[in-house]
């Protein structure tokens, strides 16, 4: 009898966790990752692991709701072993070819952060950790159509100081110090981060530039990040 009585609340909590999975559902994202670069990448993402792109390659990647402080980035000059474990010379993740945690210096960065504050996804491409391949990530649904590339010969252009094997390193890969923005603490633009703005305007530059670098979606929007567009 008491199961019986309870029958009402049991198919209310069923009736609300359904609710929940279908919205959780609808609010995960797709991202679609290309490879339009001429040669072979190591795509990686955390969540996601990685996944070797030849030349027009993608890759299908489908990110819980909710999942913030992600990334997604190109590997580049890698050689791993049947057990997936080798070295690449940019963004290197622990050796790993499944990505558990982020890439080593340089390397192009795109960052989200899904159904963040008032349901909104939070987007951007980031030099903050230097640059390998220019990249473009965009919303392809949901009805957003504001993107972001960074397409600029960095790697050609790169100052001397910042001149890395396969990329550009920023500055506080190579100084470390707080004038960069490297630790808490006041700092602003400086010479190197006007370096990086000027070439791709809508990507961090530095830790604090966010006002002109982050970007929004509703939460739901579907995805895509292509190295070299």
């Amino acid at each position: 009898m008491s199961l019986l009585k309870n029958l009402p609340h049991v198919l209310y909590i069923l009736w609300m966790s359904s609710l929940y999975f279908a919205a959780s559902t609808v609010n995960a994202a797709t991202f679609n990752i290309r490879n339009n670069c001429p040669f072979t990448v190591w795509a990686a993402a955390v969540p996601g692991g990685g996944r070797q792109l030849g030349n027009g390659q993608t890759w299908i990647l489908n990110v819980n709701a909710g999942t913030k402080g992600a990334r997604i980035w190109a590997r580049t000059n890698c050689n791993f072993d049947g057990a997936g474990r080798g070295r690449c010379q940019t963004g290197d993740c622990g050796g790993l070819l499944q990505c558990q945690g982020y890439g080593q210096p340089p390397n192009t960065l795109a960052e989200y952060a899904l159904n963040q504050f008032n349901n909104l996804d939070f987007f951007d491409i980031s030099l903050v950790d230097g640059f390998n391949v220019p990249m473009d990530f965009s919303p392809t649904s949901n009805g957003c159509t504001r993107g972001i590339k960074c397409t600029a010969d960095i790697n050609g252009q790169c100052p001397a100081q910042l001149r890395a094997p396969g990329g550009c390193n920023n500055p506080c890969t190579v100084f470390k110090t707080d004038q960069y923005c490297c630790n808490s603490g006041n700092c602003g633009p400086t010479d190197y981060s006007r370096f990086f703005k000027s070439r791709c305007p809508d990507a961090y530059s530095y830790p604090k530039d966010d006002a002109t670098s982050t970007f929004t979606c509703q939460g739901g929007t579907n995805y895509r990040v292509v190295f070299c567009p």
